[in-house]
């Protein structure tokens, strides 16, 4: 096959299949008709001597080709439109779809904030979350089918870029009529009563250390540190009980509300729980290191200036978060 018999207009109709998984809203992303969209599809079969895209009950499911070929793809086009300046990025009347990751109580901090600066900013750029704990993340974000996500990383491989959002530890969370809620939390106080914490996948996911690696990126899973926690009590036979793993953190405060339980939770969600005034937030008895919150994204994605334009507004979010 000669490169020289691929018209770079094909690229982009592959790329909008990929994306949308259907010739006719593929068609309506380019402004072309259906026809001219399975016209492309089957001069790009007849060049590449592959399916690509095969119809089924789902949609037009890629083919191992098309999925190999996607996020280069993807890259080559992003690098011709910034290399012929068509890509410039005015918020203000721009018609953009940003697919951001994050787990629901991120979502709930960033994300809330982010959709009320582009109403005012964006007005016309929509904005669609998908749960970072996808055992696929770092492919969705390999194909571009993810533009950010946002989580706690142990590891990034170098295809990927990252930014620190900022620097969260674990703290306690209890009801304010809990029996201790007038002191300190004491290290015999989480032998005595039992505790919850948020996981969003364990061993059996495959989680060591409370994170899962999938191609290279290791993403938390479990919302606490567990490795500190098992420190804290690695010199005595007894250990505090995890009574209850939710893989929800806004279900903390019901499960708080009427229990003696407390939980271990990011410090940035325990600040936001304790605002509204039934729960109260404690150090923890033990030395827990921050970790820090980050944005990742992949490498061909750098200078979009759309793109670019998003990771600022995360940025200057984030930095809400972290004055809360």
């Amino acid at each position: 096959m000669s490169a020289d018999r691929i018209d770079l207009n094909l690229l982009r109709v592959f790329d909008a299949i990929f994306e949308d998984r259907n010739l006719a809203l593929a068609g309506k992303r380019l402004n072309l008709s259906q026809s001219a969209i399975s016209h492309a599809l089957g001069r790009m079969r007849q060049v590449l001597g592959d399916d690509l895209f095969v119809r089924t009950g789902k949609g037009m499911e890629p083919t191992m080709r098309a999925v190999g070929m996607a996020a280069q793809v993807r890259g080559a086009l992003a690098q011709i439109r910034a290399a012929l300046g068509v890509d410039a990025f005015d918020p203000r009347v721009a018609q953009r779809k940003f697919v951001v990751a994050a787990n629901d109580y991120i979502t709930s901090l960033v994300l809330g904030r982010l959709s009320q600066r582009l109403r005012a900013e964006a007005p016309l750029v929509d904005l669609v979350i998908r749960p970072s704990t996808r055992l696929d993340l770092a492919g969705q974000i390999d194909v571009g089918r993810i533009d950010v996500a946002i989580g706690i990383f142990a590891d990034v491989p170098t295809r990927l870029r990252s930014a620190q959002l900022w620097e969260q530890t674990d703290v306690v969370l209890l009801h304010r009529d809990h029996p201790i809620a007038e002191r300190a939390v004491t290290r015999d106080d989480l032998l005595a009563y039992p505790l919850v914490a948020i996981s969003q996948g364990g061993e059996e996911e495959g989680a060591v250390s409370g994170f899962i690696v999938e191609r290279g990126l290791a993403r938390q899973s479990e919302m606490f540190n567990r490795d500190a926690l098992n420190r804290a009590f690695a010199d005595g036979a007894d250990v505090p009980r995890m009574r209850m793993s939710v893989a929800h953190s806004l279900a903390v405060p019901a499960l708080l509300r009427h229990s003696d339980m407390l939980a271990l939770v990011p410090s940035s969600l325990g600040r936001e729980l304790e605002r509204y005034g039934e729960l109260k937030m404690c150090a923890t008895p033990y030395e827990c290191h921050n970790a820090a919150v980050r944005a990742v994204w992949h490498e061909r994605n750098d200078t979009d200036p759309a793109l670019q334009w998003l990771r600022h507004q995360l940025a200057d979010v984030a930095r809400q978060v972290r004055s809360c």
